[in-house]
């Protein structure tokens, strides 16, 4: 049986660095076989000293994706050269996004996708929100809410391309699909403190462009089955999108970084 653990949101900039060994201490002492890390570890200031951290104190693979936290105070460009250059250079860590299809079992696999708010699910015109990441990632500063949204879509329609390209050839050779992404991809997935995410909410809180490409492909293969693993809204829940779709989102409060849950599998 392998043992994964699964955290997204952990938000290790609000801990000061005895903490943040620690919280990896704590993750290391339930042995799991493999970590999935589903975004927002930290800021683009500290992100690659905690992925350092988490490979000097665990000793099992380690896969990962950014999520929008990631990049603040910082460019989406040059977090993802360094990430690269970082995960490259590790035996333990692997940047999902680079490393394609990961085999877990016999029949499971693991698929990353770096997931943005695309402002296509509810009403992006007549939301007032305006989100940290407008005034803290540099290719999102300074637009107006019009060229935000054009960026906004890019940077989603991006990261499904690359999901759709990768997901039928992992489902012709497993039954079960594993995704771990950062935004929820469907508007039933998207909940805060236990209500249904509102219309002036939900084009920051979810990612059409994925959820698209999902069912579309998932419809293509009604015998195979998909787990998709994301956060983002910190409201945990669990929901069964179709009968061969199943989404759970990580909850998360800042400062209390936290395991979600194991995934136990069969190796063969």
């Amino acid at each position: 049986m392998q043992k994964i653990a699964w955290m997204t949101d952990i938000h290790l900039n609000f801990l000061k660095r005895p903490e943040v060994v620690a919280f990896c201490r704590d993750v290391a002492g339930m042995n799991p076989d493999a970590v999935l890390l589903g975004g927002d570890i930290g800021d683009a200031r500290t992100i690659k000293t905690y992925l350092e951290i988490f490979q000097d104190v665990l000793d099992c693979p380690i896969y990962f994706l950014l999520g929008n936290h990631d990049f603040y105070h910082g460019s989406i460009a040059e977090v993802r050269e360094q990430i690269k250059k970082l995960s490259t250079g590790s035996r333990l860590l692997h940047w999902l996004p680079e490393v394609g299809i990961v085999p877990l079992a016999e029949k499971t696999c693991l698929l990353g996708c770096e997931s943005w708010a695309d402002g296509r699910l509810g009403d992006y015109a007549k939301s007032k929100v305006m989100l940290n990441d407008y005034f803290l990632i540099d290719e999102l500063t300074g637009l107006d809410s019009r060229d935000r949204l054009k960026r906004l879509k890019s940077l989603a329609d991006d990261a499904a391309a690359g999901l759709s390209e990768i997901l039928p050839k992992a489902l012709d050779r497993f039954q079960t699909v594993i995704l771990l992404t950062h935004v929820p991809p469907f508007t039933e997935a998207c909940r805060y403190q236990g209500q249904k995410t509102s219309a002036e909410w939900l084009p920051h809180f979810s990612c059409k462009a994925a959820g698209d490409v999902i069912m579309k492909h998932m419809s293509n293969y009604p015998n195979r089955e998909m787990l998709v693993l994301c956060g983002h809204t910190h409201d945990a829940f669990q929901i069964r999108i179709r009968t061969n779709v199943e989404v759970r989102v990580g909850g998360a409060v800042y400062g209390m970084p936290r395991i979600q849950g194991l995934l136990n599998m069969m190796v063969s």
